[in-house]
């Protein structure tokens, strides 16, 4: 398409509106609410009421901020690229050369399609080209991405492309999360002055305190109300993402790829593509956000279409006790409770007794599994179990023969190894030779075992100091990471893999175009485990994030809670097991097996339905559920995390129901109610056979809790009457 246009894209309520008349890169004149189908004049009108005036102590032209801020547009914000040759081209001035829109109809029905742009732009002066790839699929949620290319002889060494959008001047409030190990997601807000907030993650990783959306809007939003803008930045290494609110007036949302001094240096006719930037608004508050982009996730080509299998992982039953006759005993206990994947954790490769020695000596060792790990695989397949494995490829032990052998195989700066983590340190994946030893001995574990249908792929320690032949080397391991996952899938169609990195460590969009789950935790703590998965949720959807009932007493906290509180906890999402429940008596073991039955019996609703999650005035209370996307059914969960001030809480509104139908409410048949603190239970439990109103009744009223104790938690069934 010609220049000289102005692009007006609509998607399940939203507008994007570009102008693209030129000369220089096109600017985004809404992002925000669906504003109907315009006519040419209307779009040009709208145009021309966004041009900001031209006020005293300023430039002599309106400042327009572009897909790419520039200096030479009179940005003086951040930059949205910051490079050089040799101190020269450190400014650009890009013109538009081509336009390219795919705007195919779209009714945001079934088999809606996704609006594409493709601006094309140089400057023959830097000797730089710009390619800007936009994508606003059915769902709503906008993409971007930036490719710059060297046009020069000399070589370009690149600082910082960063893609961002504008924000308007009603969003006053931001919202982010941070966190650490065993308490990621943990959220933080306040309002948003002028200057920029950022978000940096330094890592290697995307990070436990990585702030999966950075949110901005209207004051006072919540889960169920305000108007809201988010952005994610969708890279497994460092990266950055930054809310900014200039004194001129404009306000932005942006994140790419945070890079190190030399780390990305263009030769002549060589690209760089930044991380895709995912964008996404709602009118309708958090939860609007988290509805776009788990359908955007779930129309994925390669989203999970089989039932999440239910999943036992033997890492808080044995630990590095391996024992072939111990593991065949705990999945007897494993099948007869409804468990569908065993995976069997970390130790039983080469000298690995502890977490001082072995890793990166991946052969099955011979002194603990002197028959291999072959006969455990075939007992747990002959119980209609998946069987799974777990790894931590990217790191090696010094105390392990692939170090001893290869000790140039580590990302280091010259002539010294990073700070030790763990005990470890971090394979150089784009050295050839450490590459191809990985791939090759995964590829053969995998393929010398009849029946190992996924990984349990974890990372363990920070990249620091992570060198490549002298140079930063985070990009470039970050890279082979993904062809790595890629080019063992390839070999093994079928086989699943769980970005697991010391828990929630490696959460991010693009390492889940390469796996198949996120380890949210490594913290089982049913209380600390309502945040981290509350807020989890507000990127993914349940069935991409590993929900687990831990023992009695937390591995983690040492805090002791009910069977009842920690399985309705780990319901909500793909359910699991890690606890020694080969010690557990029978009794505990039938409820267990009833817990499992019924996340089985909800499984299609939890990981096909709509998130809904309550503002509730009341701190100690934490409700949330999932509504059927035809609203003829839902689940509830109730939990009181702590004390309240009233002695009597609110009652908890129902959201997301149908408020012209009926619905009957009542907890579900099959497993325990919680003992509870009250003398009588409210008035619409007191006949035990729950109670039957309208959706607007549900969703405006609510239903009086009865008096729960601190950490517990009750399910609310809901079905159309």
């Amino acid at each position: 398409m010609t220049p000289s246009v102005i692009v007006h894209l609509r998607r399940a309520g939203t507008s994007l509106v570009l102008d693209a008349r030129g000369p220089g890169l096109p600017r985004v004149v809404h992002w925000g609410a669906d504003l109907g189908q315009l006519s040419t004049a209307d779009l040009s009108g709208l145009v021309d009421a966004t041009v900001a005036p031209v006020v005293p102590s300023s430039f002599d032209e309106p400042t327009m901020l572009s897909l790419l801020p520039e200096g030479s547009a009179g940005w003086s914000g951040r930059p949205g690229l910051a490079g050089h040759r040799d101190g020269r081209d450190w400014s650009t001035a890009f013109r538009l050369v081509g336009l390219d829109v795919i705007d195919p109809p779209s009714d945001d029905g079934p088999g809606a399609r996704a609006a594409r742009v493709t601006v094309r732009a140089a400057d023959p002066g830097a000797e730089l080209s710009l390619t800007i790839e936009i994508t606003l699929d059915p769902a709503g949620v906008l993409t971007l991405r930036h490719r710059l290319r060297n046009d020069g002889d000399g070589r370009y060494e690149l600082r910082e492309l960063t893609p961002v959008l504008p924000v308007p001047a009603v969003a006053t409030e931001l919202l982010d999360l941070t966190g650490r190990w065993c308490r990621e997601r943990e959220p933080q807000r306040h309002p948003w002055p002028m200057g920029a907030w950022v978000r940096e993650g330094r890592h290697g990783r995307t990070g436990h305190d990585a702030t999966l959306l950075l949110v901005a809007g209207t004051p006072g939003f919540g889960f169920g109300h305000g108007e809201v803008w988010a952005v994610h930045t969708a890279w497994s290494g460092d990266h950055v993402t930054v809310a900014e609110r200039r004194p001129t007036g404009e306000a932005t949302l942006g994140g790419g790829e945070l890079l190190a001094p030399g780390e990305i240096v263009l030769g002549p006719g060589e690209e760089y593509a930044t991380p895709l930037l995912y964008a996404v608004r709602s009118a309708d508050g958090l939860d609007g956000l988290s509805h776009a982009l788990h359908t955007h996730l779930r129309a994925r080509p390669g989203h999970p279409r089989t039932p999440r299998p239910v999943t036992l992982n033997v890492w808080e039953a044995v630990y590095f006790d391996h024992d072939l006759d111990r593991l065949r005993a705990l999945a007897d206990r494993a099948a007869e409770v409804g468990v569908e994947r065993f995976v069997l954790d970390d130790g039983w490769f080469r000298g690995r007794r502890h977490d001082l020695a072995g890793l990166g000596d991946w052969w099955v060792d011979e002194q603990v599994w002197p028959g291999g790990l072959q006969p455990l695989v075939d007992h747990v397949r002959g119980h209609g179990m998946q069987f799974g494995l777990w790894v931590e490829p990217e790191m090696v032990n010094p105390d392990s023969d692939l170090f001893r052998a290869h000790p140039d195989w580590v990302l280091q700066a010259p002539g010294r190894l990073p700070p030790s983590w763990r005990h470890q340190q971090v394979l150089d994946l784009a050295h050839p030779d450490a590459y191809a030893y990985l791939r090759d001995r995964l590829d053969a574990v995998l393929s010398g075992h009849d029946g190992i249908a996924y990984l349990k792929w974890d990372h363990n320690r920070d990249l620091t100091e992570a060198g490549h032949g002298g140079r930063p080397g985070v990009h470039g391991q970050t890279v082979a990471v993904y062809r790595l996952l890629d080019e063992l899938r390839a070999r093994h169609p079928g086989l699943e893999i769980e970005s697991c990195s010391s828990g929630g460590a490696r959460v991010d969009l693009e390492i889940l175009r390469h796996t198949d789950r996120v380890w949210a935790s490594d913290c089982n703590d049913a209380l600390e485990r309502l945040t981290v998965q509350r807020w989890t949720g507000l990127l993914l959807p349940p069935e991409l994030i590993g929900t687990h009932i831990g023992p009695e007493r937390s591995h983690t906290t040492h805090r002791v809670h009910d069977l009842g509180f920690r399985a309705v906890t780990a319901l909500f999402g793909h359910h699991g097991i890690e606890w020694d429940i080969a010690a557990i008596d029978a009794s505990t073991r039938a409820e267990l097996a009833a817990w499992v039955a019924l996340h089985k019996r909800l499984r299609p609703l939890l990981h096909g339905g709509r998130v809904v999650r309550v503002d509730h005035p009341d701190p100690a209370v934490q409700a949330h559920g999932v509504v059927a996307h035809d609203r003829s059914r839902a689940v509830y969960a109730v939990s009181r995390v702590a004390t309240s001030v009233a002695q009597v809480p609110g009652a908890v509104r129902l959201p997301g129901l149908d408020p012209t139908r009926r619905y009957l409410v009542r907890p579900p048949a099959g497993v325990p109610e919680p003992a509870l603190l009250e003398l009588a239970p409210p008035g619409w439990l007191a006949s035990g056979a729950g109670v039957t109103l309208p959706g607007s009744v549900l969703g405006t009223v609510g239903l009086h809790l009865p008096a729960l104790h601190p950490e517990q938690a009750l399910l609310w069934e809901v079905t159309a009457a």
